[in-house]
């Protein structure tokens, strides 16, 4: 942790604050926690731009639905109530190619994650991300169909490719 620290004072020194407010990039970053996937990094975020909601595999699960609403909950409260015609609000579900999450679609494996984490087997098939095309997709379509995701919200998908440091785009619902 020591040469993080220093790197931190080194950040510290010409930090600038920014104020809590709406997300620069009016956008919602779900990714995976995986550390070659850093959306700062892939994306070129900057602080303030975008929240970035981060769990194995990057999927679209009941908590991260939570936070989304409440991140729009948040945003509406922000502008006094009501978000400005113009700031229409996205999400983008980021999935990645050669995800760790892959392995638990072994059974075997999966059985002695849950033995070794307590987390129960179903939980971890859930997060399973072999074809990150197929889990993309399928997680862009469970987040338009909660009543949790505010109306005029877009949602988009895409595959972060972890050979080429390209982000492909598989599913645009911004604009039906």
């Amino acid at each position: 942790m020591t040469p993080l620290l220093e790197r931190n004072e080194q950040f510290a020194r010409t930090y600038t604050p920014v104020p809590l407010a709406l997300p620069a990039a009016q956008v919602i970053v779900v990714t995976c926690l995986d550390h070659r996937v850093d959306p700062a990094v892939t994306l070129g975020l900057k602080l303030g731009d975008a929240p970035v909601l981060r769990n194995a595999g990057g999927r679209v699960t009941q908590p991260i639905i939570e936070e989304i609403a409440y991140l729009a909950f948040l945003a509406q409260r922000m502008s006094g109530g009501q978000l400005p015609v113009d700031s229409r609000f996205e999400v983008a579900v980021i999935h990645h190619t050669q995800c760790g999450t892959g392995f638990l679609a072994d059974p075997g494996f999966r059985r002695q994650a849950s033995e070794a984490t307590g987390v129960e087997e179903a939980a971890l098939a859930a997060s399973v991300v072999g074809d990150p095309r197929t889990t993309v997709s399928a997680d862009v379509q469970r987040l338009l169909a909660s009543p949790l995701l505010p109306p005029g919200m877009g949602v988009s998908g895409h595959v972060y490719d972890t050979e080429t440091g390209r982000v492909a785009t598989v599913v645009d619902t911004r604009y039906p």
